[in-house]
């Protein structure tokens, strides 16, 4: 079972017999969760017993079902997972960004994925925070539960208490049902708290005493009821100079702020850039029925010295717009209507003389196309420096010079 593991995806579902040759499935689920492996598990069994159902669940199975019922209940569940993921799949476009600054950030999503501790996403705006707080929901034990997504800065004090712990039937002039509040809908899933810099600090208070206690109460009712939610809150924002200012709350910032996430801005990660807009031009190609091949050697340049205030979010817009615009053939510079901006230093790509500057080389090399000026534009370097680095790698003759 070990071995069949090693070679499953993220797009696997294991199902397992609580009986195994050599051990059970509760040990197979445990030294999956050690290796970091997300995958949804469900066991099936012959001998149902409470304790054994009890640890399965609180190990991260989705459910412990009796043989005897693997058509009632075995093939809906699995129906429901693909369900929730073809919902995630047409929620956004999926992109694998191979530069080294987003693999760096892959490796705290998949460190922090698995576990139940709040994290707090730090970003420019643009920069695909939502998309991060997806895959951490995605790749946790919680994917097959409710993810949701709160905008914090369209939430005023006044709303915000129904708005997160809902309300009964009469609760006020207008309650004609009882509706359910954020944390009810995402109960056994992510809440996640978009922008929560912009939370009014009575809402910090309701949210802190939440989380502390584990416990709200809807608004108009007479008890509490407990919940059982992982939170992810992002923010554009220094939250330490904000709890300084005293806007925001320090120790609502402890509890939100278990582990960290930075998502670095467009401009610092230029090797994505490219692959990404080849990406959002093959999507606009779909969506638009175009039949856009590529970009002109101008419109690359442009996209590379670009700086990009509006981040991935505006690299999109402007391919959208530009794909449109060209309808067949190359997209040009001038589809792309960039207009007169700051154009980027490119520090990403600073040569610091160690075993990563063959990589950055290749790659600038490659999203120019090998035209060796623009890839020591995209580098922040002189021609010579690169022409000295080429040979000094052995890649003087691997690209020709266009």
């Amino acid at each position: 079972a070990k071995k069949l593991l090693q070679q499953a995806t993220d797009n696997d579902i294991v199902v397992s017999d609580l009986r195994l040759p050599d051990g059970d499935g509760i040990d197979l689920l445990r030294w999956m969760r050690k290796e970091g492996m997300t995958q949804p598990f469900i066991i099936m069994t012959d001998y149902a017993e409470v304790h054994t159902a009890v640890e399965s669940m609180k190990l991260g199975s989705l459910d412990y079902i009796p043989k005897q019922l693997v058509e009632d209940k075995l093939v809906p569940l699995l129906r429901t997972i693909l369900k929730e993921r073809n919902i995630g799949r047409s929620r956004m476009p999926v992109f694998a960004r191979d530069g080294s600054a987003f693999q760096k950030i892959m490796h705290r999503i998949r460190l922090v994925a698995p576990t139940d501790m709040s994290v707090l996403i730090f970003g420019e705006n643009g920069t695909g925070k939502e998309h991060i707080a997806h895959l951490l929901h995605d790749k946790s034990k919680r994917s097959g539960k409710p993810f949701v997504a709160v905008d914090c800065g369209s939430l005023t004090k006044e709303l915000a208490p129904s708005a997160f712990f809902g309300h009964v039937k009469g609760a006020f002039t207008g309650a004609e049902n009882t509706k359910k509040g954020y944390f009810h809908e995402a109960e056994g899933g992510t809440l996640f708290l978009d922008e929560v810099g912009n939370l009014a600090p009575e809402t910090q208070q309701m949210l802190l005493r939440a989380i502390q206690e584990r416990r709200f109460r809807p608004v108009g009712d007479k008890s509490d009821r407990s919940f059982n939610v992982r939170i992810i809150a992002a923010t554009n924002e220094n939250l330490e100079k904000a709890v300084n200012e005293k806007r925001f709350r320090q120790d609502l910032l402890y509890r939100l702020h278990d582990f960290e996430i930075t998502v670095l801005p467009l401009r610092d990660c230029q090797e994505d850039i490219m692959p990404l807009a080849e990406f959002f031009r093959e999507i606009a190609n779909k969506e638009l029925e175009c039949k856009v091949s590529g970009f002109s050697s101008e419109a690359r340049k442009a996209l590379l010295t670009h700086s990009w205030p509006g981040n991935v979010r505006e690299l999109r817009q402007k391919i959208m717009g530009a794909v449109l615009q060209a309808q067949t053939g190359l997209v040009t510079k001038e589809h792309l209507e960039l207009g007169i901006t700051e154009t980027t230093s490119v520090t990403g790509f600073s040569l610091r003389n160690d075993e990563e500057d063959k990589e950055r080389i290749l790659r600038a090399l490659k999203q120019a196309d090998g035209n060796r000026k623009v890839a020591a534009e995209l580098l922040g370097i002189g021609r010579t420096t690169l022409y000295n680095k080429l040979e000094e790698y052995g890649l003087k003759y691997k690209f020709e010079q266009p």
